[in-house]
């Protein structure tokens, strides 16, 4: 890229963010339409009363863990942008370990900061931070996670792993995968470097029985059942803290409440609908398993599939899981958002045409949402079976999108160095 060097790539990133969170302030001053996510506001609130002295959970509908109101109580001393400052900053360090796991996977300078250009810079990721949208945190410790584990700090994954599952549940469908990847690691005497921690066990089993056989020895391997006693203590550690502190409030609205969430207002997912129309009368039990088994099967399907290239694992996991989700709004998709750069390098997908395809298809199919969720929210049109026709053509979308970036992508264990040069079928070819 030129001179541009990652520091450089920063400050730019950076000063970007503080003039978006200047102008966010003019907005919201002088504008009908807020800059600012209207999230935000409600963390601001809950973190007012943490800072009174009282629960957060007096403000309606904070469904956050309480360390979430704790970040945020300078809001109430220092400046009401606070919150969006410390976001703002974890987009930058989520640039960072971008850098840090590809340098470290051996993927050269240029391509690196390519890749984090494509995080730094996106117009999704760098509005998300400063309209006030916690995600920007979540998703930096979901790869300091990935860098510990490269560099065999299992515990530290363990402890890091338990506080983010506990800050926000999402992250829980990781575990199956990270539980394998342990249990592959070559426990040498002393600190394990990369040539120690090569897998000795195939990416793909042979057959179902041998998939399930392989799957109990992950489980239980010692690696692995040290890692999930660690990170569930740590987990239910916090847990009990807050449980103690503000009792089956906080049990209700910040872990239970994600688990039976069914939300009536029109949303991505292709349930909203079957949920709007039968919000009054409830849902029963084998209906609220039915719409978990797509995820289920697909999860699993994915994670024997592609547990040993770790990134690449988590990105398909999440864009799955976002997009058959019974509740899908605009904030989770930067849940993929910065896995997608840790995966570009071994994609042999040309940018110029399939490439730009997938995003012209994934964008348009979401522009097409957005334009009958306007109708109905602002000009009040009876679209409700069109915006659910639109959320189907959404979720084919993303099917199509996901499918075409594994047909392309080149399968790399995380504990090896590149498997191939950066020719001219790569998504980041050299001009020429």
């Amino acid at each position: 890229m030129g001179s541009v060097d990652l520091s450089r790539m920063l400050l730019s990133s950076a000063i970007i963010r503080l003039l978006l969170l200047i102008y966010g302030e003019w907005q919201d001053a002088h504008l009908e339409v807020r800059y600012t996510d209207v999230d935000y506001l409600v963390f601001s609130d809950a973190a007012t009363m943490v800072a009174a002295g009282r629960s957060p959970y007096e403000r309606s509908t904070y469904r956050y863990s309480p360390l979430l109101a704790f970040l945020l109580v300078p809001n109430s001393f220092l400046h009401r942008s606070w919150g969006k400052m410390l976001f703002s900053a974890s987009d930058l360090l989520v640039g960072l370990f971008i850098y840090r796991i590809l340098r470290q996977r051996g993927v050269s300078e240029k391509v690196s900061l390519w890749c984090v250009a494509a995080w730094l810079f996106n117009p999704f990721t760098f509005t998300i931070g400063t309209r006030g949208n916690c995600e920007p945190i979540v998703c930096a410790f979901v790869l300091w996670i990935i860098l510990c584990l490269m560099n065999g700090k299992v515990y530290q994954a363990a402890f890091w792993y338990g506080l983010i599952v506990h800050f926000r549940i999402y992250p829980i469908i990781y575990s199956l995968p990270f539980v394998i990847v342990i249990s592959r690691m070559d426990m040498a005497p002393g600190k394990p470097n990369l040539s120690q921690w090569v897998p000795t066990l195939k990416i793909l089993p042979e057959s179902s029985s041998s998939n399930i056989w392989f799957l109990v020895r992950a489980i239980f391997s010692k690696n692995a059942i040290l890692f999930g006693l660690f990170s569930g203590s740590v987990f239910f550690a916090f847990t009990a803290i807050f449980f103690h502190i503000y009792g089956w409030e906080f049990l209700n609205e910040a872990l239970l409440y994600h688990l039976t969430r069914t939300d009536p207002r029109h949303n991505f997912s292709i349930y909203f609908y079957y949920i709007y129309l039968h919000h009054q009368q409830g849902f029963s039990a084998l209906e609220k398993l039915f719409s978990f088994l797509p995820q289920l099967i697909v999860q699993f399907t994915l994670v024997f599939q592609f547990s040993e290239d770790l990134p690449f694992c988590l990105f398909v996991q999440t864009v799955a899981f976002v997009s058959f989700n019974k509740v899908i709004t605009a904030q989770y998709f930067v849940w993929f958002f910065c896995l997608l750069p840790l995966i570009l390098p071994w994609s042999r997908m040309r940018l110029k045409w399939k490439g730009f395809l997938c995003f012209s298809l994934w964008l348009g199919s979401q522009l097409h949402w957005l334009m009958w969720a306007y109708l109905l929210e602002f000009k009040g049109w009876n679209v409700f079976s069109q915006l659910w026709l639109a959320s189907i053509l959404f979720l084919a979308a993303n099917t199509y999108v996901l499918v075409m970036l594994i047909k392309h992508q080149v399968c790399s264990p995380i504990f090896k160095p590149l498997v191939h040069s950066h020719d001219d079928k790569s998504i980041f070819r050299s001009p020429g």
